[in-house]
C-alpha cells in the first residue's frame, strides 16, 4: 500500500445542486486550456471564487453537487484552479465518475459538510477516510478511497494510471 494521500486547505463552502453550468458556464465550453477554464471556475454561483481560492483548498457542498451535463469541463477547471478535493454528501454520478479519470479527489462525508464553516482549514485523509476540521478542532469519518482510486489519483488521472505513471 502506497503511503496515506493527505490534503488540507481552506472551505469554500455551497449548497445543493450545484451543476455543471455553474462550475463552468457554458459560454467558456469552446476551450479546452486548462489555465482558460480556472479562470472561470466557478464565477456563476461566486464571482470571487478564483480570487479567493488558493492551492490545495477544497470545495465542500451539500446534495448533487456536480449535476447537470456529462462535460469534463467542470472537474478540469475546478482542479485547474487549484482545488484539492471536493466533499459533499453526494455527486451526480457522472462528475464522480468524471473527477476521478481526471485525478481530482472527491469524498462522500455528510458529518463533515454538516460542521464545516466557509473558511475552516480542513485536512483529509483519503486513504483513511477522516477529515479533520483544523479551525474546530473536529474530526468526521467517512469511507476510505479505494487503493485503485487512490492510484488513480496518485497518477494525475485515469491516462497516467494506465500508463504508470505516479506523480
Amino acid at each position: 500500500m502506497a503511503a496515506d494521500i493527505v490534503l488540507k486547505g481552506k472551505v469554500h463552502k455551497y449548497g445543493s445542486n450545484v451543476n455543471t453550468d455553474e462550475i463552468i458556464p457554458a459560454r467558456y465550453l469552446n476551450t479546452t486550456d486548462h489555465e482558460i477554464l480556472a479562470k472561470h471556475c466557478m464565477e456563476d454561483i461566486d464571482k470571487d471564487f478564483v480570487k479567493n481560492v488558493v492551492k490545495g483548498d477544497i470545495i465542500v457542498a451539500e446534495n448533487n453537487f456536480g449535476c447537470g451535463s456529462s462535460r469534463e469541463h467542470a472537474p478540469i477547471s475546478i482542479k485547474a484552479a487549484g482545488v484539492s478535493a471536493v466533499i459533499a454528501n453526494s455527486f451526480a454520478r457522472i462528475f464522480f465518475r468524471n473527477s476521478i479519470n481526471i485525478g481530482l479527489p472527491i469524498l462522500e462525508a455528510p458529518d463533515a459538510v454538516k460542521a464545516v464553516e466557509n473558511g475552516d482549514i480542513i485536512e483529509v485523509n483519503l486513504s483513511k477516510g477522516i477529515v479533520t476540521n483544523i479551525t474546530k478542532k473536529e474530526t468526521y469519518s467517512s469511507h476510505p478511497f479505494p487503493e485503485f482510486m487512490q492510484k488513480i489519483i496518485q497518477s494525475g488521472g485515469l491516462f497516467g494510471y494506465i500508463s504508470g505513471k505516479e506523480l
